[in-house]
C-alpha cells in the first residue's frame, strides 16, 4: 500500500515533533490520519505505517488494537462508543447500550444496514460522574445519556 502525498506530508509534520531517532513515536498521529483519510486502518495501512516510522508492523497493530480510537474496519458514517466500564455500569451504562441497540436494530459492534450508525462498547472515557456517556465518531462526549436523550442523540444524527 501507498501513501498519497499529501498524507505522506502530514505525517513527515508529525514526525518533526519528535527527536529523529524517536520517529515511531508519531505512530498514534500517524494512524489517526491513515483514518480521517480512509474511514479505518487496515491491516496494510498499519504495515506501511511501520515501514514508514521504521518500526514493526505487531508494534503498530498493538497500538490499533490496544485503542478503541482506532477502527480496525469499515464503520459508520456516526460511530456510538458507550461506556459499560463500572461506574457508568453502575448507572445503566448497560441499559443505554441495550436500549441502542434495540433502537437501530444491531448487536453491539454492529453497523446499521444503510450504514449511517456503528454502535460499540467502550471502557472508561473519563467521565463517570456524568454516566452513563458515550462519545460520537471519537469526538463529541455526549453525558446523562437516558433513553430520551439517546432516542434524540439518534434523530438529530439522522438528520445530519
Amino acid at each position: 500500500m501507498s501513501f498519497s502525498d499529501a498524507m505522506l506530508a502530514r505525517f513527515a509534520k508529525e514526525v518533526a515533533k519528535y527527536p529523529a531517532d524517536q520517529k515511531q513515536s508519531a505512530v498514534m498521529a500517524c494512524l489517526a490520519i491513515v483514518q480521517q483519510e480512509q474511514g479505518w486502518v487496515s491491516a496494510e495501512s498499519e504495515k506501511a505505517v511501520a515501514e514508514y516510522l521504521g518500526m514493526p508492523a505487531i508494534a503498530v497493530h498493538e497500538v490499533t488494537t490496544f485503542y478503541n480510537m482506532y477502527n480496525q474496519q469499515p464503520v459508520g458514517r456516526f460511530k456510538l462508543n458507550v461506556c459499560t466500564n463500572l461506574p457508568c455500569q453502575l448507572r445503566d451504562g448497560q441499559t443505554a447500550l441495550e436500549h441502542l441497540c434495540k433502537r437501530l436494530g444491531v448487536e453491539e459492534g454492529g453497523t446499521t444496514a444503510d450504514g449511517l450508525f456503528t454502535l460499540q462498547k467502550s471502557e472508561c472515557l473519563g467521565a463517570c460522574a456524568d454516566s452513563p456517556v458515550l462519545l460520537v465518531n471519537d469526538r463529541q462526549m455526549c453525558s446523562f445519556m437516558d433513553e430520551k436523550r439517546l432516542d434524540d442523540l439518534v434523530d438529530t444524527l439522522k438528520k445530519a
